[in-house]
């Protein structure tokens, strides 16, 4: 065994093949976190790492708050597992209630899943059924985006627009979807605050798609509202509005992935509120349970559900033939209950808003380093887009990463994108010493050539 294939302690690293991660590259550069609290990691080499991500943006509490922990502790004690078909905890059900009131007006109904991949393939699924059982089986079409991602099940990669996410399995997926352009345009928008003021007429490509496959054959529109997982992609004021609109005028149901944006990532309960459109269901997954435990879900328009269920047949009989052995698991449900009482008593959404110029400033105020190439961000998230490394793309950025490590900050690598998206528990002093972090590293790796 090479000493590349072992830790710092000796531990063998052979076995663990690591998701979305160079393995080649993490052999020769491993980064091992050994512990978690608060704001804080703690690595193998001793060294107390600000989460300027919030884990993968999903502990936006921070980490090993006991107050999540005793609840697990006692919903194991009580029922550790309950089965999802034909029986539920009562716990789930008021689970279910509390995010359903969380959500905009209108959307009630939540189906439980285990992952943002999961919910995703939900929604998909519960918008084919919808349309079928409306009489528009004819309704097949997905619309995604280009640069989106919705996770790697079957059909996130299909309504994806991650290249490399989509090249390699092309032959398993969805047929049917097209992809509108992403919003991201540095000529038009570079350095933005907030939502770029150009951009709106983007959303006129969703016209197109329609005139060239015809409404009648459209399913859905599934969008992030802020592409988070390639780069902070932030939408243009009025965008989102009218994909809405031209969505109603067709038919066709639109879904927002708010498995990053959701539960007060931009300053409010979901990216819906904050940008002031409603779709007809949203996706969740990461900061329900604080990236404890897995769960995700789909939170649905009233009528969609009533739909399906009303056209299910006999009243013995099942209406829509999809779940998880794991859906609304006790156990995390209790997670999910101790996570939104904090949100609650410790007043986080509102923290998280008042988090936001201070990131705003931080990045900002690299402006003008060499090599940087963009800065933008809205609510508590924000990028910084790098000149790549010629002929090596991504080897800025995992430079930039390992600087920020021996400075004290875990930042998140998605290309030659470096995005931050600090805990809302965070101090200002924190989240301006990330910044500032980010800023020396940014300087360190521009010396690679």
């Amino acid at each position: 065994m090479s000493a590349s294939n072992k830790t710092s302690n000796g531990i063998d690293m052979s076995a663990y093949w690591l998701p979305f991660t160079p393995n080649r590259y993490f052999h020769q550069h491993p980064k091992i976190m050994q512990s978690a609290k608060g704001a804080y990691y703690y690595d193998d080499h001793g060294r107390k790492l600000f989460d300027g991500l919030s884990g993968l943006w999903c502990s936006p509490l921070g980490h090993a708050d006991p107050r999540i922990g005793a609840a697990i502790t006692k919903q194991y004690e009580t029922m550790d597992y309950c089965p999802a078909f034909q029986m539920a905890s009562e716990a789930t059900f008021s689970l279910a209630s509390r995010i359903a009131k969380m959500a905009p007006e209108g959307l009630n109904k939540v189906f439980f899943t285990n992952s943002g991949s999961e919910a995703v393939d939900t929604a998909l699924k519960i918008a084919i059924g919808y349309h079928r059982v409306m009489g528009n089986a004819s309704r097949i079409r997905m619309i995604g985006r280009d640069r989106a991602y919705h996770g790697v099940g079957i059909g996130g990669i299909s309504v994806g627009g991650m290249v490399a996410n989509r090249k390699m399995f092309a032959s398993m997926m969805m047929p049917g979807v097209d992809h509108l352009p992403h919003t991201l345009n540095l000529s038009q928008m570079a350095y933005s605050k907030g939502q770029p003021t150009w951009g709106a007429h983007l959303a006129d490509e969703l016209e197109k798609i329609v005139a060239l496959h015809d409404a009648n054959t459209i399913a859905a529109v599934i969008l992030e509202p802020v592409q988070g997982s390639t780069g902070v992609i932030v939408p243009p004021q009025g965008y989102l509005q009218k994909i809405r609109e031209i969505c109603t005028k067709h038919g066709i149901l639109l879904i927002f992935d708010e498995v990053i944006t959701g539960f007060g990532r931009l300053g409010a309960n979901f990216g819906a509120d904050r940008l002031g459109v409603v779709p007809d269901m949203i996706t969740f997954a990461k900061a329900i349970t604080n990236g404890v435990i897995p769960l995700g879900g789909v939170i649905v328009r009233d009528d969609i559900y009533d739909s399906i269920i009303s056209h299910g047949g006999q009243e013995q009989a099942i209406e829509f033939f999809h779940g998880y052995t794991y859906s609304g698991h006790p156990i995390p449900t209790a997670a999910g209950h101790a996570v939104l009482d904090i949100f609650e008593s410790d007043d986080l959404i509102n923290r998280a808003k008042a988090l936001e110029p201070v990131l705003e400033n931080g990045l900002h105020a690299m402006k003008g380093k060499p090599g940087i190439l963009d800065i933008r961000n809205f609510g508590l998230s924000g990028a910084v887009e790098l000149e790549p490394v010629p002929g090596k793309p991504g080897l800025r950025a995992l430079k930039v990463l390992e600087a920020c490590i021996e400075r004290g900050a875990l930042v998140r690598v998605a290309g030659d994108v470096i995005a931050v998206g600090p805990p809302f528990i965070s101090e200002p002093k924190e989240v301006e010493f990330l910044c500032s972090v980010l800023g020396d590293a940014v300087d360190a790796a521009m010396k690679i050539n």
